[in-house]
């Protein structure tokens, strides 16, 4: 098990943005893949982006793409989630996890996750 903790979730206006940290401890950040997931009340655990050990290689899902950036700083074990233009529709928990291997954007394939941290967008 690795350790995750994330931290930046807040309660913000429509339009407003908002960026997320997760910090990785335990050992060696640089070759696993970093992901963020969130859940809203009464909704499943969905994907919202992911980025590869290098950096080089980042996905998103469709309603985020152009407003969300991911991106890390192996140098200091932090994976951070760069949210802009917010809308009511993105509230909800978020979640940092961790996982090796090929390439995958499903939950599932993630083993190690952070305790979550509220995303709150009021109209």
């Amino acid at each position: 098990q690795v350790p995750l903790v994330e931290s930046g979730g807040g309660l913000v206006q429509t339009g407003d943005s908002l960026s997320l940290s997760c910090v990785v401890t335990g050992r060696a950040f640089d070759r696993i893949q970093m992901g963020w997931f969130r859940r809203a009340p009464g909704k499943e655990r969905e994907f919202v982006a992911a980025i590869d050990w290098s950096g080089r290689i980042t996905d998103y899902r469709g309603s985020v793409q152009g407003r969300f950036t991911i991106s890390r700083e192996n140098a200091k074990n932090t994976v951070y989630l760069q949210m802009s233009n917010l809308k009511p529709d993105d509230t909800a928990e978020y979640y940092c996890a961790a996982r090796s291997g090929p390439w995958s954007t499903d939950p599932d394939d993630f083993y190690d996750w952070g305790q979550g941290t509220q995303v709150t967008v009021s109209s």
